[in-house]
């Protein structure tokens, strides 16, 4: 079967948009909040030309494609392109190689993505049947963040204070915050089904900062699908996605007639830190239900509920069968240790912090953003952009998790890990105690994963290697480094060009918990970066 072009067109406007009784006008992509859903299938080529009609800079991320050989379509800002400027426009043109399943798109330039992001539904070639019984239906759901005050807003007050910005006002699903908003016309999205059917959801999680449970009253879910790879199926009750994220679940509409809730609410096991405590709720709706009867409530989990978290992570298994094997590197070429965590540096001008200001670190470096793309210098031998000097391994060695008394200053640099060509990594994401251990849901550009092991504490590279699964590990584009604990990656770096691994919190990637691979130039005829398209921006 011959794969397709698929062309979108993209315009970056204004929209005033009403929630929770209160209008502003927000970042859109045609008018839409979440925007449109991009639909594909596997081997298929898209070009999706972006029309900035707005006051901001943009770019938009194509998360979790992998982006063979074509980083110019990646989209982070001040990584792989400059930024769409207003009154501009430029062609995302990639080729969705060998991947088929649900991810997402996003803005990938300041905090845009709060309502700039929508589906990519990649379905299987013509004729590929899933590895399970087909659903009869589908439904993309879209879990995001509200907030009443601009967002640009809010992480500008939090940049000049030093302080961490304010949290959000309510959670979302396709949009709309439901029920519990106290505000009458919130209204909320309805999920429609018939008595004997089954449902694919494709879960995707938008949010800026919030990880999110998702919980339906009276139906349990089969996962069949994370990050668009394919799991061994299992049920469960309660689904948790990080920003970031998605999950393929599949529901019968078993119970015949009724309402029923879907709730979403935060997973933070951190009680000092302060988060969104809101469920957002939607309905599970029979046909044929008269619409004035009870709805049956779901129980969201606490907010703290690590021990269903850890059992939700714990269940996910590659396929790792014959059509879908799962290819885990056995031999590790860069053996890698990563911190990851906060610090404190001076800072002047920042009156509220007392003249220091929160940032972030992955070992001890604070990621400056440049203003010339990390891709354009790599490409075009433009000196002063970036040095390759990316610890591999603290430079200071510490008891991570324990309470820290030392200096928590960090060093603030562009800093890239240079890898050669189809050499295989091992990264252990190593989570600190420094100020305020949490979870940290870490995504690599470029490449899916695998995570082979995690654990509480220390990572002991004498002892814990023993029990990493190389057999059927999940493979993902996005994974959580548990609080308090590690999570061991390994992938193989078979595509070459400039690819982000960053923190998906939005408020820590604005600290600058994030860094980048520079993968180089093969000796074949496919190893090497494709020359840049001829519209790409400029800074």
């Amino acid at each position: 079967v011959q794969s397709k072009i698929r062309r979108y067109q993209f315009n970056v406007m204004m929209t005033k948009t009403t929630r929770l009784c209160s209008t502003k006008s927000i970042l859109t992509v045609n008018g839409k909040f979440p925007g449109p859903t991009i639909y594909a299938r596997e081997d298929d080529t898209l070009h999706v030309r972006v029309i900035n009609s707005s006051p901001y800079n943009i770019s938009i991320h194509w998360h979790g494609i992998r982006q063979l050989r074509t980083g110019w379509a990646d989209g982070p800002a001040y990584i792989t392109q400059c930024p769409i400027r207003p009154g501009h426009s430029y062609v995302y043109n990639f080729t969705i190689a060998g991947q088929r399943g649900t991810l997402l798109w996003h803005a990938h330039i300041s905090w845009l993505r709060a309502t700039v992001h929508g589906g990519l539904v990649v379905l299987p070639k013509a004729g590929a049947p899933y590895p399970f019984t087909k659903p009869d239906h589908e439904r993309v759901v879209v879990l995001g963040e509200w907030w009443k005050s601009d967002t640009e807003a809010v992480v500008n007050q939090a940049t000049t204070s030093g302080l961490a910005p304010n949290i959000s006002d309510a959670h979302t699903i396709n949009g709309q915050p439901g029920l519990r908003s106290n505000c009458a016309s919130s209204g909320g999205f309805t999920l429609g089904v018939s008595p004997g059917k089954r449902y694919m959801l494709r879960l995707i999680n938008a949010a800026l900062n919030d990880e999110l449970f998702f919980k339906i009253a009276g139906h349990e879910m089969t996962v069949v699908e994370v990050d668009a790879v394919y799991v061994k199926p299992f049920t469960t009750h309660t689904v948790l996605l990080t920003p970031g994220q998605t999950t393929n679940v599949i529901i019968s509409a078993t119970q015949g007639s009724g309402k029923y809730m879907v709730a979403v609410s935060p997973f933070m096991d951190n009680p000092s830190l302060a988060v969104d405590n809101i469920t957002a709720t939607a309905t599970l709706q029979y046909y044929g239900t008269l619409t004035d009867s009870p709805t049956a409530p779901a129980r969201p989990p606490s907010q703290n509920a690590t021990t269903i978290a850890e059992a939700f992570a714990s269940s996910l298994r590659s396929l790792n069968s014959a059509r879908f094997p799962a290819l885990v590197p056995l031999k590790v070429d860069h053996s890698l240790l990563f911190t990851v965590g906060l610090g404190i540096n001076p800072c002047a001008t920042c009156r509220a912090g007392n003249g220091s200001r929160v940032v972030a670190s992955v070992n001890n470096v604070t990621f400056a953003m440049p203003t010339t793309s990390i891709l354009q210098a790599h490409y075009y031998k433009i000196a002063g952009v970036f040095t390759a000097d990316f610890p591999g391994k603290p430079l200071n060695p510490f008891n991570y998790t324990g309470a820290y008394k030392g200096n928590m200053a960090t060093v603030t640099g562009t800093k890239v890990y240079k890898l050669a060509y189809n050499s295989t990594v091992q990264v252990v994401l190593q989570g600190t105690g420094i100020i305020a251990p949490e979870s940290h849901p870490f995504h690599l550009h470029g490449f899916n994963f695998f995570a082979v092991g995690s654990g509480k504490g220390n990572f002991n590279p004498n002892l814990d290697p023993a029990r990493f699964n190389l057999v059927d590990p999940v493979e993902r584009n996005t994974v959580a480094v548990p609080n308090g604990g590690w999570v061991a990656i390994r992938f193989r770096a078979d595509n070459p060009g400039v690819w982000f691994m960053h923190c998906h919190l939005e408020v820590h990637t604005t600290w600058g918990l994030k860094m980048v691979f520079l993968v180089e130039n093969g000796n074949g005829p496919n190893q090497s970066v494709q020359p840049p398209p001829k519209d790409l921006p400029t800074c």
